[in-house]
């Protein structure tokens, strides 16, 4: 396996935790988003998107982090990351979601490299724009998780699931952009419990291969 990957990417992130609890080696695949390596000729030829993660396997060229992570499940289903009953399945997919479809798009650098160039919006308004989104969407998922009476330690139960490997990566971005997490202490616990693992921890972005001593914003 190939992963084309960018240390401080959410989406990179969140496809490395995955791969890590399966127990899967990856030859890892740096894509410079800072020097537009993404927006190369090369690059386009591997993903037409020219975003991260890309994911090679055995010759095939897989993109957009949901759907790999779900064929991680499918082709690896040891240990599951999501559950096997019907109606689990969609709940652990839905606070998956507020990650993936509600919060994440919103901060993703090219909306946010839009927002300085065409409207000229400098570093606190930037910040303002990702805590007003972000803020509503740690909101949901802690009104969520809060009425789940039979919740473990994680997001569902007492294991990791695909809605903890989409949470951690999201906080992490939360506290680059200054947003305050203490008034979320339950998802806090969560992301407490997920950096006592292994994968969770080598996953982080000051731990990959392309991550500067000192990172730029």
């Amino acid at each position: 396996m190939k992963l084309f990957s960018y240390f401080r990417s959410g989406t990179s992130h969140r496809l490395r935790i995955a791969l890590r609890l399966k127990g899967l080696d990856r030859e890892y695949m740096q894509v410079d988003l800072l020097h537009e390596q993404h927006a190369s000729a090369d690059y386009r030829a591997i993903n037409p998107q020219g975003l991260v993660p890309a994911l090679e396997v055995d010759g095939e060229v897989l993109i957009q982090s949901p759907a790999i992570i779900e064929w991680l499940d499918e082709r690896y289903p040891e240990p599951p990351l999501l559950p096997r009953d019907a109606l689990a399945r969609a709940r652990v997919r839905a606070l998956a979601a507020v990650v993936g479809c509600d919060m994440h798009p919103l901060n993703n650098r090219r909306v946010l490299n839009y927002l300085r160039s065409q409207f000229a919006c400098d570093d606190d308004a930037v910040n303002a724009w990702c805590g007003t989104w972000m803020s509503a969407g740690f909101d949901a998922l802690d009104s969520l998780l809060a009425a789940d009476d039979g919740r473990g330690r994680f997001c569902f139960g007492s294991s990791p699931s695909v809605a903890d490997v989409y949470l951690v990566p999201q906080l992490s971005t939360a506290r680059r952009f200054r947003i305050e997490l203490a008034r979320w202490p339950r998802l806090l616990d969560i992301e407490a419990a997920c950096l006592e693992l292994p994968a969770f921890a080598e996953a982080a972005p000051a731990r990959q291969p392309d991550a500067p001593a000192t990172p730029a914003r």
